[in-house]
């Protein structure tokens, strides 16, 4: 059997055993690629791996080298539970990383203010079909920032995922991982509402909620592009992405107090490690607001030389 034959068995398990989401699947197939045409062996062992490692941290950050790492390590348990070996070289490599912290990027309050006063700006209700696809853009910013949801969860929201009368629902995170969130605002739930009794035909019919101009799946990458669409119509120079809706969502909760492992919570993530960057981009933001606005920069002290 070939690598590329080992790696579709692999994949075929994780998606229908493991039920891990398509993003994990993309990930998993483009490392165990970049692997094997490294080794050109069917199953390298410990030296092998380690040349691997060593020429990942040439060519990637370490991030990158990491997530490179586990996707493999994870194949070679696979091949443990398979009895296809016996037992797997990861247990005598010893890796150790020393991350930066990278700051997530938000976007600033009053750019989303700006973005949503624009998209509503645009409410035609003449027109039919456009009064439709805004509702649906409309709803589906609203809901990127009500509930801090990654782009591909509000890509595959269900139909029956979504209690229009309670506002909960059912978010499918990483790994097939179910979450619920909370549409707390009558509003955003009064635009949810209406976007449906709109495409309730479409919605119906293709089984998920937010649906194209063709009644199928609206796509992360159609809805990156509405949201660059607005964002430039609304005069915002920044590059928005749907992700940066989810770090500002966590952030000013944050900002208001919120605790983190509720914010952990809502974002669905496995380790409160991970949450917690969102306190340090809100200690940087605290930290140039009392650098900015506190009253001591507009005394008049008398310094002593």
């Amino acid at each position: 059997m070939d690598y590329k034959e080992q790696i579709g068995r692999y994949l075929e398990y994780c998606e229908f055993r493991k039920e891990l989401d398509w993003n994990t699947l993309k990930a998993y197939r483009i490392d165990l690629m970049q692997f094997f045409e490294y080794v050109k062996e069917d199953i390298p062992g410990k030296e092998k791996i380690e040349d691997y490692i060593t020429e990942l941290h040439k060519k990637f950050k370490q991030k990158t080298i990491k997530r490179k790492i586990a996707s493999v390590k994870a194949y070679y348990n696979y091949l443990v539970e398979s009895e296809i070996i016996s037992d797997t070289p990861f247990r005598k490599i010893k890796v150790k990383f020393k991350e930066s912290i990278i700051l997530p990027r938000i976007i600033p309050r009053e750019e989303i203010e700006q973005i949503l006063n624009c998209m509503y700006a645009q409410e035609n209700r003449k027109n039919v079909k456009a009064y439709k696809y805004w509702l649906r853009d409309v709803a589906v910013i609203e809901t990127l920032f009500a509930t801090g949801a990654r782009v591909y969860e509000i890509s595959n929201i269900r139909e029956d995922s979504v209690n229009l009368n309670t506002g909960l629902i059912k978010i499918m995170g990483k790994g097939g991982k179910e979450r619920y969130v909370q549409i707390a605002s009558s509003e955003i739930l009064g635009v949810l509402k209406n976007y449906y009794k709109e495409n309730a035909e479409d919605i119906k019919q293709s089984g998920f909620f937010f649906v194209n101009n063709r009644g199928c799946r609206y796509t992360e990458q159609s809805i990156r592009l509405m949201l660059k669409k607005y964002a430039k119509l609304a005069g915002v120079e920044r590059n928005i992405t749907p992700h940066m809706f989810r770090h500002s969502f966590a952030t000013y909760l944050v900002e208001e107090g919120v605790d983190i492992s509720c914010v952990q919570q809502i974002l669905g993530h496995s380790s409160i490690k991970t949450t917690q960057i969102y306190i340090h981009v809100a200690a940087k933001r605290q930290a140039e607001i009392l650098r900015e606005l506190h009253p001591r920069n507009r005394m008049n002290i008398l310094r002593v030389a």
